[in-house]
């Protein structure tokens, strides 16, 4: 298997796990608030991380070496970014918020044409992201357009939206930075202080936690969401660190999302279910997908 093949099939993998989270957390928040789950999530797979460190012994002195980036990482990456998340999604249906979240490739593409010199702007990716944002905005307002909660639905929708800018420039962050930090040190840290972080903010906004027993379904939830963080977030890391990634190209796999996302989320929660405007979001996504990769493949052709 090429090298290429080989990222590219990490990517799908890690496309999969996340999609898979948009139920979880569903399911998660029946039982807690926002803020507080999401904080005892990212503490949790940061110390779950830990231990597959390949230079466990030297975590702290990397740490010691880079505090300031990690800590503005931690920041950027899992306090301000999921916080904004957790609450969009409790605002949204999970397939909503799946098809929401799969138009982060079109930030990552317009933020890299700016910042990054080997990832420019080309016809084939204008025609995806318009493809994309016409996708996101059918969704967006076909499902808020003639309900009682249509305020609640936009607001969700702005969060997740913030979210995906937050998120294009993690990415370049991660990319950029000079230090040699080891993939899974940005990544444990970054998840367990940005972890603490909404946790400690949820305490002034959500109240004190509650120690009452919940259903096993929580339980279930949370486990797997940790497991999806600290196994999606660490290879995804470790991908763009790769020599010569093209960040656009890479995230452009998150296009998957919306779509296993929304399905997970139609089969798992039992108050959601598919319609044509989904659908047409899905497909729309979808196709402008399809055709990025056949234009990379040198199948299709987008002549200026």
């Amino acid at each position: 298997m090429t090298k290429k093949n080989s990222v590219i099939l990490w990517a799908i993998f890690c496309c999969l796990l996340w999609s898979s989270a948009f139920a979880g957390i569903k399911i998660g928040l029946q039982y807690s608030e926002p803020l507080r789950f999401a904080g005892i999530r990212f503490m949790i797979a940061g110390l779950l991380t830990v231990p597959f460190c390949s230079d466990v012994k030297h975590y702290f002195k990397y740490v010691k070496k880079s505090w300031r980036f990690l800590v503005f990482l931690a920041f950027l990456q899992t306090a301000f970014h999921y916080s904004l998340f957790y609450l969009g999604v409790q605002r949204v249906e999970g397939a909503l918020a799946a098809i929401v979240i799969g138009s982060t490739p079109l930030f990552v593409a317009i933020s890299t044409h700016f910042t990054m010199a080997n990832d420019k702007m080309s016809w084939a990716k204008v025609l995806t992201i318009v493809a994309g944002i016409s996708g996101v905005t059918l969704v967006a307002l076909g499902r808020s357009l003639g309900q009682d909660n249509a305020k609640v639905q936009l607001l969700g929708v702005l969060f997740l939206m913030i979210t995906n800018v937050a998120g294009s420039f993690n990415n370049i962050l991660i990319v950029k930075e000079k230090n040699n930090i080891p993939p899974l040190v940005i990544s444990s840290f970054s998840m367990f202080v940005g972890g603490v972080g909404i946790f400690l903010f949820s305490i002034p906004m959500e109240g004190l936690i509650d120690f009452n027993i919940r259903p096993r379904e929580y339980y279930v939830a949370l486990a797997w969401l940790c497991f999806v963080s600290a196994a999606g977030v660490s290879i995804w890391t470790k991908l763009l660190k790769i020599p010569g990634i093209v960040v656009s190209e890479l995230n452009f796999w998150k296009f998957l999302i919306p779509v296993s996302g929304a399905i997970l989320s139609w089969i798992f929660l039992p108050d959601e279910y598919p319609n044509w405007i989904s659908v047409s979001g899905i497909l729309v996504i979808g196709t402008s997908l399809i055709l990025l990769n056949l234009h990379n493949r040198g199948l299709l052709k987008f002549k200026r």
